[in-house]
C-alpha cells in the first residue's frame, strides 16, 4: 500500500446478527459466518513460496512450510472476536504453538513483538500474550486449508485478542526490548485490544 492512501476494507458477510447474553465479551453479536475484513488486498501465496523469518535483532530463524509442521501440529477450538463486534464461536484451527517457534528459535526473552505480513501488514503483541495463551502460527482451519481471504497459507492467531492482532498471511515475528505499534495501533486502535475489556480504541 502506497503511502498516503486509505486501507481497502474488503468485506463478506451475510446473515442477520444475533444478539448472545454471557457468552462472548460485551459489545459482541454471534454470526455463524465469517465475515472477511482486510487491511489491503488478499495475498495469494503458494506454500511452496511461504516463509516465516523470526528474529530478535540479534538471532534470526527462517522456517519454511516443512520446517514449521516439523514442530508440532496441534489443534486448537477457541472463539474468536472481532473489533467491529461480531464474534464467531467454536472455531476449530491447526497450527503451531508461538511458544514452541520462539523456543525452537533460540529468541531472546523480550516484552515485545511485531508480527509482520506479506502486503505490508504490521501489528503489535505483548510477547507474554504469545506465550502464555493459545496462540499458534495456524497453517489449517476447520481441518482444511486457511483460505487466502481469512489469512492463509499461514496466519497467526492470538484468540484472546480482538482479531486485528492476529495477523494474516504471516511473515514475520520480531521481538523487541522497546513496543512498536502496527498498522492499525498507529491508526489510533488499542496497543492490547482485549475484548473482554472493550480495548477497541487507544484509551479505552
Amino acid at each position: 500500500m502506497k503511502g498516503g492512501e486509505r486501507p481497502m476494507v474488503t468485506r463478506g458477510f451475510t446473515g442477520r446478527p444475533q444478539r448472545t447474553e454471557g457468552a462472548v465479551p460485551p459489545g459482541q453479536y454471534v454470526t455463524s459466518d465469517f465475515p472477511v475484513l482486510t487491511a489491503g488486498g488478499t495475498q495469494q501465496l503458494p506454500t511452496r513460496a511461504w516463509e516465516l523469518v523470526v528474529t530478535d535483532g540479534t538471532t534470526e530463524r527462517t522456517y519454511a512450510w516443512a520446517s514449521l509442521h516439523d514442530l508440532g501440529v496441534v489443534d486448537l477450538t477457541t472463539d474468536i472476536h472481532c473489533v467491529t463486534h461480531w464474534s464467531k464461536l467454536g472455531t476449530t484451527w491447526q497450527g503451531v504453538p508461538v511458544a514452541a517457534v520462539l523456543e525452537d528459535a533460540g529468541i531472546a526473552d523480550e516484552p515485545y513483538a511485531l508480527a509482520t505480513s506479506y502486503g505490508g501488514y504490521t501489528t503489535n503483541v505483548l510477547v507474554e500474550d504469545l506465550v502464555d495463551h493459545d496462540a499458534i502460527v495456524a497453517v489449517g482451519y476447520e481441518g482444511g486449508p486457511i483460505p487466502a481471504e481469512h489469512g492463509g497459507p499461514v496466519r497467526l492467531l492470538v484468540p484472546h485478542l480482538y482479531l486485528w492482532k492476529s495477523a494474516k498471511w504471516l511473515r514475520g515475528i520480531r521481538v523487541m526490548p522497546e513496543d512498536e505499534l502496527g498498522f492499525w495501533e498507529n491508526a489510533g486502535y488499542h496497543h492490547r485490544g482485549d475484548p473482554f475489556l472493550e480495548q477497541r480504541y487507544y484509551g479505552d
